[in-house]
């Protein structure tokens, strides 16, 4: 699963890679957390002929989806990934992958080698080429009891390639630049039609950098948490998890 990402690259160099106009400043983020803010990019509304209006629009999504269905927050898991296998098919996903099909910008994951019950080895996973990359994302819209709306997101993971795999069996989809605007069009490219898209990156697309626990914190944020480190292993008593929650998922609360 991918629990932590890294958005490093400036507001400049992001929305290059992503063909966007411009975005806002903002500063370097190190160590991005479910719940937490994230950016994410869709295609932007339907052009008129001549219009100068982007293709492509950025918003700030709370990174962990919430149907549209859902009654009690309380009640249900912190949906911060969906599994490539099941996106067609799982309530939670299939309306967002018809509609919502997002790009998430990042310039690399963090993924822990399980050992035991204890929480392992932290690695920071980066592209070798260096740069952003953009994972694949879906969108919701949830309309709470108060009336007011909040704009949720899930990064889609699939199996490990053999790059990564002896540190966990899933990663993010990496959605190459060449094919972001057959994965953002939901108006003409149904869910069927993108799913070659949702693959192992090749196995040598990135890199893995042991790096201290520093990382496990979220109030962690600073660069400091990418130096290299080796974690000594430790024994963890194993966290209660909610009744019908994915094992592979974080409660909501």
């Amino acid at each position: 699963m991918a629990g932590r990402f890294a958005l490093t690259a400036t507001p400049e160099q992001t929305a290059a890679f992503l063909g966007l106009a411009e975005l806002e400043e903002f500063p370097p983020r190190y160590n991005i957390a479910p719940t937490q803010p994230v950016l994410m990019v869709l295609a932007g509304p339907q052009r008129e002929p001549g219009s100068n209006l982007p293709d492509r629009q950025a918003m700030l999504v709370r990174w962990g989806l919430i149907p549209a269905w859902v009654e009690d927050t309380r009640e249900f898991p912190l949906l911060f990934n969906a599994r490539s296998e099941g996106v067609l098919q799982k309530a939670s996903f299939k309306t967002a992958m018809r509609h919502r099909r997002a790009l998430v910008p990042a310039s690399g994951f963090y993924e822990w080698q399980q050992s035991g019950s204890a929480k392992g080895q932290p690695y920071w996973i980066r592209p070798r080429r260096g740069g952003v990359v953009a994972f694949a994302g879906l969108i919701e819209t949830y309309s709470e009891p108060g009336g007011s709306e909040m704009d949720t997101g899930a990064i889609i993971t699939t199996e490990a390639n053999a790059g990564i795999a002896h540190i966990h069996d899933r990663m993010p989809v990496v959605i190459e630049e060449r094919d972001f605007a057959r994965w953002l069009d939901c108006r003409t490219q149904e869910p069927r039609h993108v799913l070659d898209l949702l693959k192992p990156a090749e196995p040598d697309f990135f890199e893995a950098i042991p790096v201290s626990d520093l990382v496990n914190k979220v109030a962690n944020t600073g660069p400091e948490i990418q130096e290299s480190g080796i974690v000594s292993p430790q024994a963890e008593k194993p966290r209660r998890q909610k009744p019908g929650a994915d094992e592979n998922q974080m409660s909501l609360f």
